[in-house]
C-alpha cells in the first residue's frame, strides 16, 4: 500500500506540474535513449577524420606550404651542412628548417617566419569565432537543425583546405586558415556535446551517487577509443606529409596533402546523420545559457586545466620536432619513425588504460593528473638534457610517453567537462571546451615556434611550468567529476529519485564493452555510498 500511495502521489505531482515541466520531461525522455552501435561508430569516425586538423594540418601542413612560398633562405655563417650544435646535416633538411624559422614573411613594417605566420592566422580564426560562440551554444542545445549546422561547418572547413596552392602568396593564408579554425571549433563542439548526450542516454539524466562509476566507465570508454582512432588518423596524414617532402616538387605535393586532408575531414560528415537535435526548451536568455559554465565551479576549473594541458601538449610537440630537425639533424626516415610512434602508440596505449582505470577506480581528475605527470616527465627530462645529443632509442621513448600524455589529456579533459555539464547545457559547455582547447593549442604552438624556435630549453621549461600549474589547480581547486556531476544535477544522493541505469547499448554491442561495464557495475556496488568527490 505504501508503494502504491507513493506512486500515486508521484503521478499526481506530474499531472499537476506546470506545462513547461511536462515538456521538459517529454523532451528528456526522447533524448535519454541509449545510443545505438551505429551512432557510436559514427562518433568514432568523426574523430578519426578530424583529430588531425589541430595536430597535423594547421601546425605542420600549412606551415610547410607557407615555407615553400617564401624566398630561398640566406645561408647561415656555419653553412648548410652543420647545425647550431655542430652536427653534420643534409643540405635539404637544413634549408627546410631555415625556411620555416627564418623571418621572411612581410607583415607591415616587420617580418615573421612561416611558423609565426601560421600562428597569427590561427589566432585570427579564434578571434573571428569568438563572437559567434553564444549563438553556436544556443543552436547546439536548442536548435532543431543541428545536422545542417554541423554539416555546413564541416563542409566549409574542408572546402578551405582545397585551394591553398592556387595562389603562391603568403598574405592569403589567413583567409584559408581562419575558416578552418572556426569550422573545427564548431564541429568539435557538436562532437563533444554528442559525447555528453550518449553518456546521458546510457546512464540516465540523474543517477544515484553509488552508480556514478558506471557513468564514469562509459564516458571514459567512449572518449579513450575515440582519441585512439583520432591519433591513427593523424598518423596517416603525417606519413603522407613525409612522403611528399621526398619528391621533387614539394609545394605541389603538400598541396595534395591539404586536398586529401580536406576530403578526409569531409568524410567525417557521416557523423551528422546520427546527431541528436537540440532540446525544444527555450532559454530565458541566450547570454545566460552561454555563460552558465561560470556558475559551476567544477566546470570552470575543468576548463582552465583543459587550456593549460592543451598548451603543454602542443608546446612539447612543436619544440621537440623543431629540435630534432634543426639541432640534432636526424635522418628524414627517423623523423618518420618519430611521427608514427607519436601518433600510433596512443592507439594502443589508450585502450589499455581503460581496464587499469577500472581496477584502480581512478576518476577523470586522477587520469588527467596522470597525463600531466607524463608531460612533466618528458618536458623536465628534455630540459635537463637539452644540451646533450639525444640517442635514437631515447627519442622514441620520448615520443611514446609524450603521445600517451597528450592522448590522456585530450580524452579525460573531455570526460571531465561533460561530467560537469547539466542536462540541456552540454552544447554551451562543449563550445567553451572546443574554443579554449584550441586557444591553448594555438598558444603552445606560437611559443614553441616563435620566441622559443631554436631553443628547445625554453619550450620545455614553459611546458613544464604550465603542466605544474595545471596539477596544482587540479589538486587544490577541489575539482572533481563526482562533485561536478552533483552540482550539475546529474547525480543525486542515495534515496532520492534517479533515472534508471541502462544496462547496455544494444544487443549487438561488442564483447569488450559488455565486460567493461560489468566490471564497473560490480565496483559500483562495492563502493561506499558516501564516496568522496576527489
Amino acid at each position: 500500500m505504501a508503494e502504491e500511495s507513493s506512486e500515486f502521489q508521484n503521478t499526481q505531482g506530474l499531472v499537476h506540474a506546470p506545462e513547461s515541466n511536462e515538456r521538459e520531461i517529454i523532451v528528456r525522455s526522447i533524448f535519454d535513449h541509449k545510443p545505438t552501435r551505429q551512432e557510436i561508430w559514427a562518433w568514432y569516425a568523426y574523430e578519426l577524420c578530424s583529430y588531425f586538423v589541430h595536430t597535423v594540418l594547421i601546425p605542420v601542413v600549412f606551415s610547410l606550404i607557407i615555407g615553400q612560398i617564401v624566398e630561398e633562405p640566406t645561408e647561415p655563417l656555419r653553412g648548410w651542412s652543420e647545425s647550431a650544435k655542430g652536427l653534420a646535416c643534409k643540405i635539404n633538411e637544413m634549408k627546410l628548417y631555415e625556411r620555416l624559422t627564418q623571418r621572411s614573411v612581410s607583415v607591415g613594417n616587420s617580418k615573421v617566419s612561416p611558423l609565426e605566420w601560421t600562428s597569427i592566422s590561427w589566432a585570427i580564426g579564434l578571434v573571428l569565432a569568438a563572437p559567434a560562440l553564444r549563438s553556436i551554444s544556443t543552436n547546439l542545445d536548442q536548435g532543431q537543425n543541428l545536422q545542417v549546422f554541423t554539416g555546413a561547418a564541416t563542409a566549409i572547413g574542408a572546402l578551405f583546405c582545397l585551394p591553398v596552392g592556387f595562389f603562391k602568396v603568403t598574405w592569403i593564408f589567413p583567409i584559408y586558415i581562419a575558416p578552418v579554425v572556426a569550422a573545427i571549433i564548431v564541429a568539435t563542439a557538436s562532437h563533444t556535446r554528442h559525447h555528453g548526450l550518449m553518456v546521458r542516454g546510457f546512464s540516465g539524466t540523474t543517477i544515484q551517487r553509488h552508480h556514478f562509476p558506471v557513468r564514469r566507465g562509459v564516458s571514459s570508454w567512449l572518449s579513450l577509443y575515440a582519441t585512439a582512432a583520432g591519433c591513427l588518423g593523424s598518423a596517416v596524414i603525417a606519413a603522407f606529409v613525409y612522403y611528399m617532402l621526398r619528391i621533387q616538387d614539394i609545394f605541389t605535393g603538400l598541396w595534395v596533402v591539404s586536398i586529401f586532408s580536406g576530403l578526409k575531414w569531409l568524410a567525417g560528415i557521416v557523423h551528422v546523420f546520427t546527431l541528436r537535435p537540440g532540446e525544444a526548451i527555450t532559454s530565458p536568455s541566450p547570454t545566460n545559457h552561454f555563460l552558465s559554465i561560470f556558475k559551476y565551479h567544477h566546470g570552470l576549473g575543468s576548463l582552465i586545466i583543459v587550456w593549460l594541458s592543451s598548451f603543454t601538449s602542443m608546446c612539447i610537440f612543436t619544440g621537440g620536432v623543431l629540435y630534432l630537425v634543426g639541432q640534432l639533424c636526424l635522418k628524414p626516415v627517423f623523423l618518420l619513425y618519430f611521427w608514427l610512434i607519436y601518433f600510433i602508440f596512443p592507439s594502443v596505449s589508450l585502450p589499455l588504460l581503460q581496464p587499469i582505470q577500472l581496477v584502480f577506480k581512478a576518476n577523470a581528475v586522477k587520469m588527467h593528473l596522470l597525463g600531466l605527470i607524463l608531460s612533466l616527465v618528458t618536458s623536465g627530462t628534455g630540459f635537463q638534457f637539452r644540451k646533450e645529443n639525444w640517442q635514437r632509442h631515447h627519442i622514441l621513448i620520448f615520443a611514446a610517453v609524450q603521445s600517451t600524455s597528450a592522448g590522456v589529456l585530450h580524452a579525460f579533459g573531455r570526460v571531465l567537462l561533460m561530467d560537469c555539464s547539466p542536462a540541456g547545457k552540454e552544447g554551451a559547455f562543449a563550445v567553451w571546451y572546443s574554443w579554449v582547447k584550441m586557444v591553448g593549442t594555438c598558444l603552445g604552438f606560437a611559443i614553441a615556434s616563435g620566441a622559443a624556435a631554436g631553443n628547445v630549453g625554453t619550450s620545455f621549461a614553459t611546458a613544464f611550468c604550465t603542466a605544474a600549474v595545471a596539477m596544482v589547480i587540479s589538486i587544490y581547486a577541489n575539482i572533481s567529476d563526482v562533485g561536478g556531476a552533483v552540482a550539475a544535477g546529474l547525480v543525486s544522493e542515495d534515496g532520492e529519485t534517479a533515472s534508471p541505469i541502462t544496462k547496455g547499448l544494444d544487443e549487438s554491442d561488442s564483447m569488450s564493452m559488455s565486460m567493461s561495464m560489468s566490471k564497473v557495475d560490480g565496483n559500483a556496488k562495492k563502493q561506499a555510498v558516501g564516496e568522496e568527490a576527489a
